[in-house]
């Protein structure tokens, strides 16, 4: 582990898998899209767990939340099996732009596979609208500025899916520099929220070995926290 890193909270964890709790900011593993990265979760993580680590699914850089990882390459084989069946849920919060209507729905919607793969193929993201807040911030020619928090599922597993998902429904992601609106992202930054506001929060599925119902819940980092605080609104219950 680097010198003076903080070990990656691990939110559940036994002798074939964890969920950890990824930090925002930092990289999954090195890919094209890495542009000179070079400390990556996944080497980390093989350090602090003292044996292989096999990577279930992603999170984008600046995602923070719940990551899946399996210690040996059958389990890892049966998790990426189930990861897109419906037993397998991945719940995210996201702080957009605006309020929703329908306050709670599907996107449908296809999305390319990412730079380089213009293939496009079919994409769902479920959502609920889980708090609403106004805050006398203006923009451009309102006094005030709206944001919702939201609960998002997605039912695909495409690139940036959440994020593009979003965009095309005109709610775009506070802090995502890549398809959010920039007047809310300079919004957010002037009062200290330097971070995209997407976090994994809740992983459930069976496991793999005993079919045991696994919940891992990753509670938001003090920069979404500060989010929301600065918008009035509690952290949501993951219970509810």
């Amino acid at each position: 582990m680097s010198a003076g890193a903080d070990p990656i909270p691990v939110v559940w964890a036994d002798e074939w898998l964890a969920v950890v709790d990824k930090p925002v900011g930092l990289m999954v593993h090195d890919s094209k899209l890495a542009r000179g990265e070079t400390e990556f979760l996944a080497d980390r993580l093989r350090e602090q767990f003292g044996k292989p680590v096999f990577l279930v699914h992603r999170l984008d850089r600046a995602t923070s939340g719940c990551l899946l990882l399996a210690f040996d390459r059958d389990t890892a084989s049966l998790l990426g099996r189930s990861l897109m069946s419906e037993q397998f849920t991945k719940d995210y919060l996201a702080v957009c732009r605006g309020w929703p209507e329908p306050a709670q729905g599907r996107i449908d919607h296809p999305l390319d596979g990412g730079p380089g793969k213009p293939v496009k193929k079919p994409a769902s993201t479920d959502y609920r609208t889980l708090a609403t807040a106004e805050v006398d911030w203006p923009s451009q020619q309102h006094p005030s500025s709206r944001y919702a928090l939201l609960q998002c599922t997605p039912l695909t597993g495409r690139f940036r899916q959440i994020r593009r998902h979003l965009k095309h429904i005109h709610h775009h992601l506070v802090g995502d520099s890549s398809h959010g609106d920039g007047r809310h992202n300079q919004a957010f930054r002037m009062r200290g929220v330097h971070r995209m506001l997407l976090h994994a929060w809740r992983l459930s599925f069976p496991h793999p070995h005993d079919g045991r119902r696994i919940i891992a819940v990753a509670p938001p980092d003090a920069g979404f926290r500060r989010a929301l605080d600065l918008l009035g609104l509690p952290v949501p219950d993951p219970a509810a």
